[in-house]
This record gives C-alpha cells, sequence and structure tokens, in this order.
C-alpha cells in the first residue's frame, strides 16, 4: 500500500488527492438517467421492460413478470442451511431491537395560559427499497432497509432489485420471506428509481427511496428527490482506521481489505502513529490478498484508493480523519473510547480490536447504509427517521393568543402582510 508521512512536503497535495476518493462522475452520466426516467415517467411498464431487456439481458413476457411471487420467497427460505436461517434471524432481531430505540415519539406539552405545543410522528406510507444485486448480492441490505421501515410503521414496502438474465439470489429471496416483504419486483438501476418515484401500472409510488447503488442509482436518486424524499447519495464503500503502536498489524489488514473487496472503486485508509506498524500492514495486506476470493477486485482498490498516513501524534491523526470523515471508521488504540469525543464525523465508530467492521454490515445492530465520500460531514445513516415525518402541534389558548398576538401582529405588519395581521388583531378584539 502507498505510505504517506504528514511531515513530508508532499502530503497536502496526496491528502488532497484522498479527499476526491467519493467524487462520482455524476454529470457525465446525468443526460442518460434523465433519459431513462423519462421514458419510465411518460410509458410505464413498457419502458421498464424494454430497459430490462437493454440492461439485464431478459424480456418480461408481461408485466406480472416483474413481481417475485411470495411461494419463490417461502420456497427459498425453507430451502436454505438451518444455521444461516438462525444467523438471518439473529441479525433481525438485533438490528429490530437496536431500531426500536431511536424511535422518535409524538409529544406535547401544556402551557400554564392553557396553550398546547407539540409534535406528531408519523410513518409515510408507502417506501421503496433499493437492494443492490450487480457484483454481489446482498440479503444483509435487505434487513437494513426493511426493518427500520417497519419499525417507523410504515403500512406498505416496496423492493426493487436487479436480476441480470432473470437469476435472483436465493438468499434475498429468503430474506425478503423474513421480513414478510411481498411487493418485490426484478427491476434495477436508475429503471427501478424511476418506477418507484413515479409509479407504473404495477410498480406502486412511493413516499421515500433508500438503499445503495451505483452511479446510476446515485444519480437517478438525486434527479427524482423532490418527487420522492431519498436517504442519502451513497458512493463506493470505504473504510478508515485510526491505529497506534498497541494495534495489530493482521487485525488491520484484514479490515482494511473488507472494504476493499467490495469494489474496484472502494476507499481504505489507514491512519497511524508508528512508522513500523504502517510497514507490517502493508506486507500484511499482500499477504492476505493472494487468498481473498475476489482478490482482482481488492488490489485493483487498494492499489488506486488505498493508503496508509503516518502522523506525528494522533491528534493530527484524528484531525486528518475528520477531513476524510469516513463511512466506516475503526479505532484501534490502547485506548479507543477515549478518543470518541474528538470524533466528530463519521458514519458508523468501531471502538477497540474486537470490533472489526463487518459485525456492523451484518449482526451488531445499527445500520449498514451509511454516508460516504465525506458526506458523514452531513449525513447520518439510514434510520427510522427516514422513513418518518413529522408534524408541529399548535393550540392556542384564548388567554395564549392575548400574551403573543401583539407580538404577532406587529411582525406581520412589519412585513406588509396585512391579512396576517388582521387575523390575529380580529382575535384579540373579541
Amino acid at each position: 500500500m502507498k505510505i504517506f508521512y504528514s511531515s513530508d512536503d508532499t502530503f497536502d497535495a496526496n491528502f488532497d488527492e484522498l479527499l476526491q476518493r467519493g467524487k462520482m462522475d455524476i454529470e457525465g452520466v446525468t443526460s442518460i438517467v434523465a433519459g431513462l426516467l423519462k421514458e419510465i415517467q411518460t410509458q410505464g411498464n413498457s419502458a421498464v421492460k424494454s430497459q430490462i431487456a437493454k440492461f439485464d439481458r431478459w424480456e418480461p413476457a408481461n408485466d406480472e413478470a416483474l413481481l417475485v411471487s411470495t411461494e419463490e420467497m417461502a420456497k427459498a427460505y425453507d430451502a436454505i442451511d438451518p444455521d444461516l436461517r438462525d444467523a438471518l434471524h439473529l441479525a433481525y432481531d438485533r438490528i429490530e431491537s437496536y431500531h426500536q430505540k431511536l424511535m422518535p415519539k409524538t409529544w406535547m406539552d401544556k402551557e400554564a395560559n392553557g396553550t398546547i405545543l407539540g409534535q406528531k410522528v408519523t410513518a409515510v406510507d408507502r417506501a421503496g427499497l433499493y437492494i443492490p444485486g450487480g457484483k454481489a448480492a446482498y440479503p444483509s441490505s435487505l434487513l437494513m432497509n426493511v426493518i427500520p421501515a417497519q419499525v417507523a410503521g410504515v403500512n406498505e414496502i416496496v423492493v426493487c432489485t436487479p436480476t441480470p438474465d432473470d437469476e435472483i439470489n436465493e438468499l434475498l429471496l429468503a430474506a425478503c420471506h423474513l421480513c414478510k416483504v411481498t411487493k418485490v419486483f426484478k427491476v434495477g438501476g436508475a429503471s427501478a428509481i424511476g418506477a418507484m418515484a413515479y409509479g407504473t401500472e404495477t410498480i406502486p409510488k412511493v413516499d421515500v427511496i433508500t438503499g445503495p447503488g451505483n452511479i446510476f442509482v446515485a444519480t437517478a436518486k438525486k434527479l427524482v428527490y423532490g418527487e420522492v424524499n431519498i436517504d442519502m447519495i451513497a458512493g463506493p464503500s470505504e473504510i478508515g482506521i485510526l491505529a497506534d503502536e498497541s494495534a495489530r498489524e493482521d487485525y488491520i489488514a484484514i479490515d482494511l481489505l473488507s472494504q476493499a473487496e467490495h469494489d474496484e472503486m472502494a476507499s481504505s485508509i489507514l491512519i497511524t502513529t508508528d512508522g513500523e506498524l504502517a510497514n507490517r500492514v502493508s506486507d500484511k495486506v499482500e499477504e492476505f490478498l493472494e487468498t481473498l476470493s475476489r482478490e482482482e477486485i481488492a488490489r485493483k482498490s487498494i492499489e488506486e484508493r488505498g493508503a496508509i498516513i503516518v502522523t506525528q501524534d494522533m491528534d493530527e491523526a484524528i484531525e486528518l480523519m475528520n477531513e476524510i470523515a469516513p463511512e466506516h471508521l475503526e479505532v484501534i488504540t490502547n485506548d479507543p473510547m477515549s478518543l470518541l469525543d474528538k470524533i466528530k464525523h463519521a458514519g458508523a465508530i468501531f471502538l477497540g480490536e474486537n470490533t472489526p467492521e463487518p459485525i456492523g454490515d451484518y449482526v451488531a445492530g445499527p445500520n449498514h447504509t451509511l454516508p460516504t465520500g465525506g458526506t458523514a460531514k452531513f449525513y447520518s445513516p439510514l434510520s427510522v427517521e427516514h422513513f418518518l415525518k413529522k408534524s408541529s402541534i399548535i393550540s392556542m389558548s384564548k388567554e395564549g393568543i392575548q400574551e403573543i398576538g401583539g407580538a404577532c401582529a406587529m411582525i406581520a405588519n412589519t412585513e406588509g402582510l396585512t391579512a396576517h395581521e388582521e387575523s390575529v388583531r380580529i382575535r384579540l378584539r373579541d
């Protein structure tokens, strides 16, 4: 792996290049995606089927062929290994328990004069979940998207996933059955986002779309935002690791590769105060690479987007990592908890050598749909909040409006909105 020293004259230029890791050429594909979305908006299922034939290499015989039957899901669930089934149930239970703790509540507060203020929390009616299925199938992503929607109280859940050559992952189907999802459509890419955003004869229009995807999915989500809500614009996966001299090089090396094997565009960055550890990790990465089933993908990711940075102290290391704002951040130091207050920007924080990033991908409980490319500076992980909307509650008593109505009318008058002013003053005169 490339090793940079923060004290080098060339470090600033190299670090700036790392900060560009999550940049996607959305402008370069916008016109293509916009055309696909327009087709779906105007032609519905006809466009969806045509785009499936073009991109996924199979032709749906009719509209019904877009929908996966619940019988297929049940059959897949029954066929999986019992131990794997138990693992999925364990993941489900832990994810559900964690997200239940995140649920905000409706509240109301009564003032002394009888005025009531509050907030009503309500789930959206229908959520659309995009589950990737290109280089690999991700049943875990289904759990991470469905469960918070269910905990939030969403009435109807729509799932779309690509099916190249009309093949769908059996474990994904089993996970759909476990989650009691009944509307799963064999549509991927920008086509799926358009279908869920605008609705077709078969695929319902949703209120919010969540889930990761490639650049075409990300671009489509950006273009339909406003027609529907979205969770975030997610890019390639990434991991950052903060480590001191106490860290084990084999733990760090394999954790870096756990993200590199996702995608050639994934980023794996270690920042450490120990130059000797940096060299040992680099050697260990090469050793592990030769054992991976996805070696070619991981190697390209490490060579093109991986890096090790050696800093003068941990404060500098944390400062640089906050600037990177990684999707996943592991802290492998003598006392990781003591550094938590200094960490400002990260999608998920994994504290201690016994907390590898993959534990968060599957069974820990927190959501693995996380902000990437530095957007952890302003985005949060997927949660129940993405499937909820909030309404303010205001109920003024007669005494209450007498107390504050004059100030309200005065401000309205200053803004030149005379109907606003009179709306209040007519009540003050009664």
